[in-house]
């Protein structure tokens, strides 16, 4: 069975230094997907902006400066309040968001506890999925395996022999 650890919260969406706009968000993880965070932006449009990327890049960015490329986080202030910043870009533009640092940390806080760093892996079943696979066969599939269905050339009995 897998958890999921959802938030609903308002990020601003940066418009100028003097100008931003509120965007409902929805923080999601889930342990079946244990490395990734998802950031759903519900902007006013038919379907919302769906992100995902590290939980690991939003950890450490509630700490410092973090990422390159497509998302980029960080920690800073506005009028006195901490925030995390995220710059997300991508084909269709760039945004700059602004979240509330305590709503953010609090619901990963909840995420590191379902999933501890480190433990991901054991939440993907990969060594389940290998001793399955490594196990050995029994009853008709061993049958199946010693019958070679597609002989070679050197098994088939010769011609006038």
């Amino acid at each position: 069975m897998h958890t999921v650890v959802e938030r609903e919260l308002e990020l601003k969406l940066v418009l100028s230094p003097e100008r931003s706009i509120p965007v409902p968000a929805r923080l999601t993880y889930r342990t079946d997907d244990p490395y990734a965070v998802h950031i759903t932006f519900h902007i006013g449009s038919q379907t919302p902006v769906d992100w995902t990327f590290a939980r690991e890049l939003l950890v450490e960015g509630v700490f410092r400066a973090c990422g390159h490329g497509d998302v980029r986080i960080w920690p800073t202030k506005v009028e006195g309040r901490s925030v995390v910043l995220m710059a997300l870009s991508s084909p269709d533009g760039d945004a700059l968001l602004e979240a509330p640092s305590v709503q953010v940390s609090a619901w990963l806080e909840r995420t590191l506890r379902v999933v501890p760093p480190g433990s991901e892996t054991e939440q993907l079943g990969i060594d389940d999925g290998l001793a399955e696979l490594l196990a050995p066969a029994t009853g008709r599939a061993d049958e199946l395996w010693l019958n070679d269905p597609w002989p070679s050339d050197e098994s088939r009995p010769e011609e006038g022999a």
